[in-house]
């Protein structure tokens, strides 16, 4: 099963359009060491997309007919 992360960008390191808003820390989700979704600017934020991206990726292993428990 690939390995999901929340990352974190502070400083310089955040986007520009995101500084100009006055953030100055943005948070990715990364699967397998890729960005998937982002920036967020809160961590609760870049939490609930970490959960989709983890359930999305539980049903596939499943299979698209079988349920979660």
């Amino acid at each position: 099963m690939s390995h999901v992360d929340v990352m974190s960008l502070v400083g310089t390191a955040v986007p520009e359009r995101l500084r100009a808003d006055g953030h100055i820390a943005c948070w990715f989700v990364v699967v397998d060491g890729v960005m998937r979704s982002g920036p967020f600017t809160s961590l609760d934020a870049a939490g609930a997309s970490k959960a989709i991206w983890l359930l999305e990726m539980a049903r596939r292993q499943r299979g698209p007919h079988s349920l979660l428990a």
